[in-house]
């Protein structure tokens, strides 16, 4: 298995917040993970990535058991995350927030590069000597989504890409993440928008307090009105 959570339970202090989550990404796959707000979607990705630990379960990535590893350890294994914060560096440039995303001795056949980013975000190239606190909610988004990629992630964990975006912008990444995926790259996407997470996604696990409550394609998810209107719609 290219890249699985198994049974994961995470703890913020003595909130008990994941119970038990399990999930499968294959290569060159996008799975959705879905639900309302406050359910522990974002806190599935941290516990991944090493920000939110896990105090049981596993986490595997190409068979290796990733938990217990640091953030940047679990980064430098082909891991990239884009937090639903940004987390750009508002006082520097958007070039040197994409330089930042560079990873040293890497050894890739077509690694990402500030042009690459550029020609999937022409906007990025537009404001490359600009600083970062200096652009719009969505040129921050693709600043951050781009700075990732200079990393070249095998697997990419996006936490919501198109919140508070205009349509336009919407569109933008949601082709990028297009075009990631066409080049065999594999997303777990955590997204609100279900018609847009869907426009992406292979596959898709519904959550709810904590736990899964749905796993199946795109065509079953949309199917099942009883899972819809119980953990999605407002």
């Amino acid at each position: 298995m290219f890249f699985a959570i198994k049974d994961i339970h995470t703890f913020y202090g003595k909130s008990h917040i994941l119970h038990g989550v399990s999930l499968e990404i294959e290569k060159g796959e996008i799975v959705a993970l879905l639900g309302r707000n406050g359910v522990g979607k974002s806190t599935t990705l941290k516990s991944v990535v090493g920000l939110a630990p896990p105090q049981r379960g596993s986490v595997q990535f190409k068979e290796q058991e990733i938990i217990g590893l640091r953030p940047n350890k679990i980064c430098r294994l082909g891991i990239g995350y884009v937090p639903e914060e940004r987390r750009i560096f508002p006082n520097l440039t958007v070039r040197e927030n994409l330089l930042i995303g560079l990873k040293p001795d890497q050894k890739i056949d077509d690694p990402w590069t500030i042009e690459k980013v550029y020609s999937y975000f022409p906007q990025l190239e537009k404001r490359a000597g600009q600083k970062g606190g200096h652009l719009s909610g969505g040129e921050q988004q693709m600043l951050t989504i781009g700075r990732t990629l200079m990393g070249n992630p095998e697997v990419l964990l996006v936490d919501e890409p198109t919140e508070g975006l205009a349509p336009i912008l919407v569109r933008m990444v949601v082709d990028m993440l297009r075009r990631i995926h066409n080049q065999n790259g594999s997303i777990l996407l955590v997204e609100q928008a279900m018609d847009v997470a869907l426009s992406l996604a292979n596959r898709a696990y519904v959550m709810s307090k904590g736990g899964i409550v749905f796993q199946g394609t795109g065509t079953e998810l949309q199917g099942n009105e009883g899972v819809r209107k119980k953990y999605l719609e407002v």
